[in-house]
């Protein structure tokens, strides 16, 4: 991968976290705020999505060379996180 390819995947990963974890925050700040369970699964939802990218890149740093491991890592997370979020929209 070219330096140039490494970099913006590294400003764009910070970003994902960055922005994650904003999201996160405020959805958990409105939970404590309106105490609606729902919003408080919700902003599980958005955590679990962001520890995904956070472990990942943890990951791919750990085990260097082996990006697969960190992409199953992080898919897997996001699909639970989803899965999460999707409930989140339903329960009462």
């Amino acid at each position: 991968m070219s330096e140039l390819v490494t970099s913006a995947v590294v400003a764009f990963k910070t970003l994902s976290l960055v922005m994650g974890g904003l999201v996160t925050y405020y959805a958990h700040k409105a939970y404590r705020r309106t105490g609606a369970r729902p919003l408080g699964v919700l902003a599980l939802g958005f955590a679990v999505v962001t520890l995904g990218a956070l472990v990942a890149g943890a990951v791919d740093q750990v085990l260097l060379g082996h990006q697969d491991y960190a992409l199953t890592v992080e898919s897997a997370l996001t699909i639970l996180g989803f899965g999460v979020i999707l409930y989140s929209l339903y329960a009462e």
